[in-house]
């Protein structure tokens, strides 16, 4: 394990709950190669994606299903957040983490976080671990605990 997985592992086990942590092949870049190395749904992916808030320059974290695509023109409908694309070095400086392996939890700034109700259509997902070939298993309801985050359709 890498010090990101640990440091997202301490981050889960600090609120109680009970995750598994996979270390995948290195290959596994997106989520349709995610779900068949893991067995699942590519909807079972909860891809975290970091975008840049046009009125402030923070960090938000949307976390929608893999193979699905957020709307920013919805987002901003729904929210009145008017966000826009974050490149690597955003990305790793708001939240400690490159692109790809970017968990829900455990960043170095807390991060307003949006969840896509897509991500409701199963039991257990399967989210990024602090690596792009980590991940960790959770439901629904343990993703909206662990993030504070809020629920919204924005699956274009």
């Amino acid at each position: 394990m890498k010090a990101s997985n640990l440091k997202v592992m301490a981050c889960l086990e600090a609120f109680e709950v009970e995750f598994e942590v996979k270390i995948l092949s290195a290959g596994v870049h997106t989520a349709q190669l995610a779900a068949e190395a893991l067995g699942c749904e590519v909807s079972q992916i909860a891809n975290s994606l970091i975008f840049r808030n046009q009125q402030n320059d923070e960090a938000v974290l949307i976390m929608n299903a893999g193979g699905s695509r957020v709307d920013l023109t919805r987002v901003t409908e729904l929210t009145g957040l008017r966000l826009g694309k974050a490149d690597a070095e955003f990305v790793k400086s708001r939240t400690g983490y490159a692109i790809g392996g970017v968990p829900p939890v455990a960043h170095n700034n807390p991060l307003k976080t949006l969840l896509d109700t897509s991500l409701q259509n199963h039991n257990e997902i399967w989210a990024a671990a602090g690596t792009p070939e980590s991940v960790f298993r959770m439901t629904p309801q343990q993703l909206q605990l662990i993030t504070a985050g809020e629920w919204f359709n924005f699956s274009g």
